[in-house]
């Protein structure tokens, strides 16, 4: 690590990291003639991603994009969009993932927002924004990718003056030793912008560098290399390839900073899925030989839960990560169960921060499975408390394991601000400490525990309430397979805390038994005031969090009340 300052503001950075994304695109052919990306029947090699990436940068520049210029991805997880991503960004241009949940009218607010000239979408994203193309805005050229790998992608009639192509036309004939145009990139120049995913207003497009993105590949690799030196038994190199099953969208952070962009450097596998199906996941895991899987931890119960479980040959899988969501307290007990040579982890991280920043793995997760580990070397954390008056925090102040406040993250990993969002950029930024939004507190060793949600706190009768204590406290029933927690109106004590309850296949449990249950785990001002079994599972958006204002209107239907 070396001092640095980055935009004005004084922090750690690694010394030896890659300078841009280009070089890790440009190292990827070192592992030229393995198989990088598997979907359905189709496989890419890295040699293969490689040309049509550096194909596809030219095609865009040929288009009229130049250096700085927003491209926007709207599609599953598709082959086609790790080409799109990395021939953005050998182009010099700026990437911007949108949510494919979105609806039409959501996809036109970032075409919008972004500015963005050009727009790679596949057919389903095609259908939802057709009506509103072509009737003004930037967008002048949509790429549409077929969902089905070697057939041409359905066009259809688009009027105005926004011109739509084929994904295959619009790439051409890739030459064997294409390589990308000749681009000088700064390490702080934008690269990416990922919408954050907040469950209330508009998404906000955190602008994110060439820095930021190498930032989170070193400290994922920094991380890994101290557990692995400080396991008193290491296990035995895996006899199979590294393999990821690629179980999030490519549009969330995680998937494109993490998994993706990670693989890519170290020549490891992707296996992509067109959906995600507990069964299908463990048919890829034994016939690509999975090694490593993830994202949030539903994921993970599907897997393990899933009645067809032990038909499938999962002793490949050495890995097991997750973050994004609270995970239940026994989860690491589970997936030790489930997986005997798999090593389990979590982390924790936003959009802002480039991904992770905390990292809580093998042996130090199974002795705090609860914390999402420590922050970084090259990032500062701080818990600040309510009220706080000062220009910033101080990290070295020592704060005992019992001060709770909003976490603050500073560091090369996290982004500079919120593209055209100025007032936004300002209440979420503070000389470089990003104000993460989240309730926590840190042990004397270091290690972070994610309390709450600074807005989803529920404050029931002047006693302030963190969900995922109560969350956790449920989840140890065993006939609970995913809870949530919410705060309701109450006209005396201002909120009152409900539970909500997806039971497990083939159990049965009352309301009664599940308040008994807490009331022998928690002080009596944070169990349930009432616990609802929902029929169906909870509401979730692409990161696996649950959308709590959702169900928050669900309780006050008629028909739940």
């Amino acid at each position: 690590m070396e001092p640095a300052v980055v935009n004005g503001v004084a922090m750690r950075i690694w010394k030896n990291a890659p300078h841009d994304l280009r070089w890790v695109l440009d190292a990827s052919l070192a592992h030229a003639e393995r198989d990088f990306l598997v979907y359905e029947d189709h496989r890419l090699t890295f040699d293969q991603h490689y040309r049509a990436a550096a194909t596809f940068a030219h095609r865009l520049v040929a288009d009229g994009v130049v250096p700085g210029d927003r491209v926007v991805i709207a599609a599953r997880n598709l082959p086609e969009w790790v080409v799109a991503f990395w021939g953005i960004v050998a182009a010099g241009a700026v990437a911007v993932p949108l949510n494919a949940w979105w609806s039409g009218d959501e996809l036109l607010y970032g075409l919008e927002d972004s500015g963005a000239h050009v727009a790679v979408v596949d057919e389903e994203r095609l259908e939802r924004l057709r009506p509103h193309l072509g009737h003004g805005g930037a967008l002048r050229t949509v790429v549409v990718v077929s969902e089905e790998p070697g057939r041409p992608a359905r066009l259809g009639d688009v009027t105005g003056s926004v011109r739509v192509r084929d994904y295959r036309d619009f790439l051409g004939p890739v030459a064997p030793d294409a390589t990308p145009p000749t681009a000088a990139f700064d390490p702080d120049d934008p690269v990416t912008m990922f919408y954050t995913s907040g469950t209330t207003g508009r998404p906000k497009g955190a602008v994110g560098t060439h820095r930021n993105a190498a930032t989170n590949l070193m400290n994922l690799f920094f991380r890994a290399q101290v557990v692995a030196a400080r396991t008193p038994a290491a296990p035995a190199p895996s006899p199979y390839p590294s393999a990821n099953l690629l179980s999030v969208p490519l549009f969330h952070a995680t998937g494109c900073l993490v998994t993706m962009m990670s693989s890519l450097l170290t020549g490891s596998k992707i296996v992509m899925m067109h959906h995600f199906d507990a069964r299908r996941a463990l048919k890829l895991i034994e016939s690509e030989r999975i090694t490593s899987f993830g994202g949030v931890p539903t994921i993970a119960m599907q897997i393990i839960d899933h009645p067809d479980f032990d038909q499938f040959d999962t002793s490949s899988v050495t890995s097991v990560s997750y973050g994004g969501a609270p995970a239940p307290p026994d989860l690491v007990r589970r997936i030790r169960e489930a997986f005997p040579t798999g090593q389990p982890g979590n982390g924790y991280g936003l959009t802002e921060t480039s991904a992770g920043v905390c990292f809580n793995l093998g042996p130090d997760y199974v002795a705090k499975p609860e914390s999402c580990g420590p922050i970084v070397p090259v990032c500062e954390a701080a818990v600040v408390p309510e009220g706080f008056g000062g220009a910033e925090p101080d990290p070295a102040r020592p704060q005992g394991p019992d001060v709770v406040g909003e976490l603050w993250i500073k560091g090369p990993s996290v982004v500079s601000g919120y593209w055209n969002k100025p007032e936004a950029t300002a209440e979420s930024f503070t000389h470089g400490w990003l104000h993460t939004g989240d309730i926590a507190r840190i042990d004397e060793e270091g290690s972070i525990y994610i309390v709450d949600r600074a807005k989803d706190m529920i404050i029931r009768g002047g006693e302030n309430v963190y969900s995922v204590i109560v969350e956790a406290a449920l989840h140890e029933h065993p006939a609970v397979a995913d809870c949530a927690v919410v705060g309701v109106p109450h006209p005396t004590l201002g909120e009152e805390v409900v539970a909500v309850v997806v039971v497990r296949p083939g159990s049965e449990v009352t309301a009664e038994e599940l308040t008994r249950h807490a009331s022998a785990r928690l002080a009596h001002f944070e169990v349930p005031t009432r616990i609802v079994v929902r029929p169906t599972a909870l509401p979730r958006n692409p990161q696996g969090k649950v959308l709590k204002r959702e169900l928050r209107e669900w309780l006050a239907q008629p028909e739940t009340a």
